[in-house]
């Protein structure tokens, strides 16, 4: 399966309360499950300005880590997963990196678009 990085919509809607995960490719491979370490490519978009904070795709390669180690919007959002799937995330700032703080991203809204390589 040959991978490209993804483009994200900028959303119309407003931003949701509570975490929005849906399918954009729905894999065949291992389930993803709470604990486990993944394997992934990701973009991350601020949902408000539409601007790219972070992407696995710019440093060319994916990135391995153990799920309980991730933002809450991540631990809740990816299990249930296979692997081949693709899954966008819409994480409001509570599962993220809280309400406020010393966190760039906190208090925003973010949208993550994941590929899910493996899972371990």
């Amino acid at each position: 399966m040959e991978l490209s990085k993804p483009e994200i919509d900028f959303p119309t809607a407003p931003a949701p309360a509570d975490l929005v995960i849906r399918d954009l490719t729905v894999g065949d491979g291992a389930e993803a499950v709470a604990g486990a370490r993944v394997t992934v490519h990701y973009v991350g978009v601020d949902f408000d300005s539409g601007e790219q904070f972070d992407a696995s795709w710019d440093r060319g390669e994916p990135i391995e880590f153990p799920l309980a180690g991730l933002i809450q919007g991540w631990q809740d959002g990816i299990p249930g997963m296979r692997v081949g799937g693709r899954r966008e995330l819409v994480i409001p700032p509570r599962l993220a990196y809280g309400e406020q703080g010393h966190h760039r991203l906190a208090g925003r809204t973010l949208i993550f678009v994941i590929d899910l390589l493996d899972v371990r």
